[in-house]
């Protein structure tokens, strides 16, 4: 547990009554731009799976989920999802989604590991969205199209904001710079990859780096993925690794980079093949998700996650995610955040 110092005198700028209605506004006015931008319908999405399908995204790849018995199925256990990076590209195939259309949907899940702070609960809140892509859309180029065109919404629903509330004014950048995570350590060669991302983010305010996964020029890669969902480890048009990546916003209230969503282009049967033997997990190729990815049933896609809870903390300026959503805070830090005026739900 650990609280981020604030870089002022923190005083919210809406009370919570306020801040509902303000919540309320920002996921609306956010998933009707992000649907129609991208082109994805809703669809419902489950709090749990089946453990042993290899639909569950394990992350970083060593994150345990919470699971529990199935007592009218025989001893099935289910996993609460932690995200739906594998159960959205199944969706895609078995509603037969065509080309350039995709699907997107509020993903609810808990992370019993998180290490509790301004911006990690135990419940974690985002649209999880998943689009269909052809062959020569698994470039680079077209991962920053579609981040771009994400970064318009974001935009888009700040200014809406501002007009309902004056005190918001916004302060987002006009553009998101792009950066490989090899130019990056390039950049900052005595730096930690965390705090490479703090120096660069601070200097451009909107990020996104690319190339999250695959091992850089030093032998150690920027941060670990799992490896069956984003393709890290094709050599993309610019001739690095990598067609995933992580979007950052600075925090000028927290003094710290905000990561706000993780996306990427998914692996093809190649790719996927490849990052299972260097991962050392190819026992995974027996699992009811992988089956489909080598049998060919599963569509070409692009697709991530955005945080609902922290889209809001940063477009309300708020200083810590409690503020935003209802978890379970340790009584020092709710003694702490008490002190510092921060009132947590």
């Amino acid at each position: 547990m650990k609280l981020y110092k604030l870089t002022s005198e923190y005083k919210p700028l809406l009370d919570l009554k306020q801040t509902e209605l303000a919540i309320k506004q920002i996921k609306e006015v956010f998933q009707l731009n992000l649907s129609s931008t991208l082109r994805l319908r809703r669809v419902t999405a489950p709090l749990f799976v089946l453990k042993g399908t290899g639909l569950n995204d394990d992350l970083n790849g060593y994150e345990n989920a919470v699971s529990f018995p199935i007592q009218d199925m025989s001893g099935a256990v289910a996993e609460v999802v932690h995200s739906l990076a594998k159960w959205k590209r199944v969706t895609l195939a078995d509603y037969d989604i065509s080309h350039g259309y995709g699907i997107y949907t509020d993903m609810n899940a808990i992370r019993a590991h998180e290490e509790l702070d301004n911006l990690h609960s135990l419940y974690v809140d985002q649209w999880d969205w998943e689009r269909v892509i052809s062959e020569e859309e698994r470039t680079a180029e077209f991962l920053k199209k579609i981040v771009r065109d994400i970064y318009s919404a974001i935009l888009h629903t700040e200014f809406t904001l501002s007009e309902n509330y004056p005190e918001l004014k916004p302060s987002l950048p006009e553009e998101v710079v792009f950066i490989h995570s090899e130019e990056l350590r390039q950049m900052y060669p005595t730096l930690t990859p965390k705090e490479r991302e703090e120096a660069f983010t601070k200097k451009h305010g909107a990020v996104f780096i690319i190339g999250i996964g695959e091992k850089l020029g030093d032998g150690i890669p920027h941060d670990n993925r799992a490896p069956d969902y984003d393709d890290y480890s094709t050599k993309n048009e610019e001739g690095y690794f990598g067609l995933n990546g992580d979007l950052l916003i600075w925090s000028e209230l927290l003094d710290k980079a905000v990561e706000l969503s993780s996306m990427g282009i998914r692996v093809d049967k190649d790719a996927l093949l490849r990052q299972l033997e260097t991962t050392g997990k190819e026992e995974r190729k027996q699992l009811y998700f992988h089956q489909r990815m080598l049998n060919g049933t599963l569509p070409l896609s692009i697709g991530g996650g955005i945080g609902q809870s922290r889209l809001c903390m940063l477009l309300l300026k708020k200083a810590h995610i409690g503020e935003i959503q209802s978890s379970i805070w340790p009584d020092e830090m709710r003694k702490e955040c008490k002190q510092m005026n921060i009132t947590l739900i």
